[in-house]
């Protein structure tokens, strides 16, 4: 019964999809034809459309590919380790803070590189970096696994930074408009989803089809190789501030420092930072912790785990179609007098933060199993709708001369906060873990409401004054 269960809200949720999606559909269709095209000319947004449309598919066609390489790795890295290579837990244990670790230290100065040598080139890097992490976890010998999880982490701070800071500048120097560039973003999660869910299965018939969980890492290589392919023939270089210049400074102490004080001066970057690390370190422990949470009251011997994932990936894209309604409504408030971009961005950051809190507290608070599945698919959207807000507020409240450098300097206390939460044994004490993070994220909603809420009126006249706040 229990597993009819997970199969039930699958299909649920899957239709529920479905309808959203098929609504989405009609109302942005709808919302296009109430613009003729003189319109268009007379607003200036004909070009700007069109230049819209083609940064989407430049975009979004390399997003689902790398993607797509990452998530047919996620399922079964553990797996990999633990099971047919037969290391220990703690040895497992430590493979996974070598990546975080190498991840939180190669964030400032990835977002350097990107910002100086090219956001481009350093995507390009990535799929090289990632390559050759996907070769050495092949290998059963931990040097090679070590560094292969040195390498992830690297890879892993490229992706969570140049990518984003990529499709701003381009958007920026394209003439693009911060709504449109918002519905991008909300299109990327929404096909992050549909890419993990189709991940999953593809990656769980591989590996029955070869009885190896080595399989699915050599065909995220292929993937990654084919992003290097598209990336190198489709996009075109940005840079940060002096970027493209020689610079003697290869580990950019002094641009380093630059970017801290800018972020010490101004209380709107330190909260945006705050929520990175509380948000995103409480999604990545959430990763560690669903699992044993669920089979601690099942009835069942094993649980339908992909199943179960799958539902959360789907939830993810119902929080990304929430998002992209909520935008859409708030877009044509907006032109009546209403809230702008920036004010109902910084509003859906508290309230999401606001609402995981209390999912990840009532999966505190309920022992029963399908209540705490439901409080993790309510999580779950609201991951679906913070990476578009996070990368609007990054996207507006952050300077092109500095955006990737301070996007991956905010990564440095979130993987502090995950390794420190994964050396104390998240399995054994997942309630405090889990309770720390519905506290962390209940104080960044607060902080969130009281500076960057209240002072997005002040930043919004700046900018339509063509005066950027940080600069």
């Amino acid at each position: 019964m229990v597993r009819d269960f997970y199969e039930l809200q699958l299909i649920i949720l899957a239709i529920v999809c479905c309808i959203g999606l098929f609504v989405d559909r009609q109302l942005s269709r709808a919302s296009k034809s109430k613009e003729t095209a003189d319109d268009r000319l007379e607003n200036g947004r004909q070009g700007g459309a069109a230049a819209a449309a083609a940064l989407s598919r430049k975009y979004l066609l390399v997003y689902a590919i790398v993607m797509g390489a990452d998530w047919l790795q996620g399922p079964y890295v553990y797996s990999l380790y633990r099971e047919q290579y037969g290391f220990p837990e703690r040895m497992v244990a430590v493979f996974f803070v070598t990546g975080f670790l190498s991840a939180g230290l190669a964030a400032p100065l990835v977002g350097v590189w990107a910002d100086q040598h090219g956001r481009r080139r350093l995507c390009l890097a990535f799929c090289i970096t990632y390559i050759l992490a996907c070769a050495c976890i092949t290998i059963p010998y931990t040097p090679i696994l070590l560094l292969g999880r040195l390498m992830g982490g690297i890879s892993t701070s490229i992706l969570f930074s140049a990518f984003e800071s990529w499709l701003i500048s381009a958007s920026t120097s394209s003439g693009v408009a911060s709504s449109d560039l918002s519905t991008i973003m909300g299109r990327a999660t929404l096909l992050n989803g549909l890419v993990a869910t189709g991940a999953g299965v593809f990656s769980n018939q591989l590996v029955g089809f070869t009885s190896s969980f080595v399989s699915p890492f050599i065909a995220s290589a292929a993937l990654l190789a084919l992003a290097w392919v598209v990336i190198r023939g489709t996009w075109t270089e940005n840079y940060g501030s002096g970027g493209g210049q020689a610079d003697s400074d290869v580990f950019q102490v002094k641009r380093l420092g630059q970017a801290w004080s800018i972020v010490k001066r101004d209380p709107l970057l330190l909260v945006l930072g705050l929520t990175q690390t509380c948000f995103e370190g409480s999604m990545y422990l959430f990763v560690f912790l669903w699992v044993p949470a669920l089979q601690e009251h099942t009835m069942l011997a094993s649980l339908p785990l992909g199943y179960i994932f799958s539902s959360f990936m789907i939830s993810m894209m119902l929080g990304s179609l929430c998002y992209t309604g909520v935008t859409s409504i708030a877009a044509r408030k907006a032109s009546r007098g209403g809230d702008s971009s920036l004010t109902v961005h910084a509003k859906l950051s508290s309230l999401v933060c606001a609402v995981s809190a209390m999912a990840l507290a009532a999966s505190v608070a309920f022992r029963d199993e399908r209540k705490r599945f439901f409080a993790f698919c309510l999580f779950e959207a609201c991951v679906g709708i913070y990476y578009p807000v996070q990368g609007m507020l990054r996207g507006t409240l952050i300077s092109n001369e500095h955006r990737a450098t301070l996007s991956a300097l905010f990564r440095i206390p979130l993987n502090v906060f995950v390794v420190v939460a994964l050396m104390t044994g998240v399995s054994s004490a997942r309630y405090a873990v889990l309770t720390a993070s519905a506290l962390v994220l209940s104080f960044s909603a607060i902080m969130t409401g009281l500076v960057i809420v209240r002072r997005s009126e002040e930043v919004g006249q700046a900018q339509n004054g063509n005066s950027h706040p940080l600069e």
